[in-house]
């Protein structure tokens, strides 16, 4: 699902700030539990499989599925297993104003516009989330959406089927979340423009025949 954009925007939120980041004083960052800008990313040896501006740990029980668009570019990275899946997307922001609440006033919009349903839950380990439901081969299919505002980025995850509405099979995918860490760059983007993500250094797409 992807995230609508309004067509007037200020000129200060079309771009999120102007570089060079490293000439300016970096104002200290609040303590998180995750997920983490890569420059507060702790000394912990987990293993991740980087996508460029993602860094996605490895789960045991947990299939992680790259999601290419036509030009087999990725776009986001989904985590997989019998219970559900949670897709992941990171996109610019502002530097110093976070984007969650617009977003998901705009995802529960989009939710009740394809005929399902979306309303806010209280606070979650993430903050606020959105859950709700969406139309699907045999009835409703429940999901719940988590938003992350963090420097310059946001990441969203949206969380589809059992992982959705029961804590104990959606704990895992959690704990992936918190461990992802994001690494935003310093190129200028527009506000809610997704970051690139890459195709891991060892993995080639298999040539079309």
């Amino acid at each position: 699902m992807a995230i609508r954009r309004r067509e007037k925007r200020t000129e200060r939120s079309k771009l999120d700030a102007t570089p060079p980041w490293e000439i300016r004083q970096r104002e200290a960052p609040e303590q998180t539990t995750g997920p983490y800008d890569v420059r507060d990313v702790p000394d912990d040896e987990v293993a991740r499989i980087d996508l460029g501006a993602l860094r996605v740990p490895i789960t045991d029980g947990i299939d992680v599925r790259l999601d290419l668009n036509e030009a087999k570019q990725v776009i986001s990275v989904t985590l997989a297993n019998a219970d559900g899946q949670m897709q992941v997307s990171v996109f610019a922001a502002p530097r110093n104003e976070g984007i969650w609440d617009e977003v998901r006033a705009e995802l529960a919009e989009s939710l009740h516009a394809q005929g399902g349903t979306g309303a806010d839950a209280g606070d979650g380990s993430f903050g606020v989330e959105l859950v709700g439901t969406l139309p699907g081969e045999g009835g409703r299919v429940p999901v719940r959406f988590i938003g992350v505002d963090g420097p310059r980025w946001f990441l969203r995850a949206m969380l589809l089927g059992t992982i959705a509405t029961d804590d104990k099979p959606a704990a895992p995918f959690e704990d992936a979340l918190r461990q992802i860490v994001v690494v935003r760059g310093n190129e200028p983007l527009p506000v809610r423009e997704p970051v690139a993500l890459q195709l891991p250094p060892d993995l080639t797409l298999p040539e079309e025949g």
